[in-house]
């Protein structure tokens, strides 16, 4: 299984739908706060298009927000 991330922001509604989701699948994750971060991470992220919480990134594959399709095809 690919290493996940979840990049998040507290008080965030989708990043509680992609943990729920991920618990779920029985996916494995750490969770990074993004309120905790550098400014370069984000902007690192805002430059390859990825503009709201949650981040996931695996091995393989990035996105941004709840993906019930990616967390789907994560866990397959």
């Amino acid at each position: 299984m690919s290493n996940v991330i979840v990049y998040s922001k507290s008080g965030c509604v989708q990043c509680t739908a992609t943990y729920r989701a991920l618990d779920a699948k029985g996916v494995t994750y750490a969770v990074v706060d993004l309120e905790q971060e550098p400014g370069e991470t984000v902007e690192q992220f805002k430059a390859r298009g990825l503009l709201q919480a949650p981040i996931v990134t695996t091995d393989t594959d990035e996105w941004a927000g709840f993906r019930p399709d990616k967390i789907a095809a994560l866990a397959a």
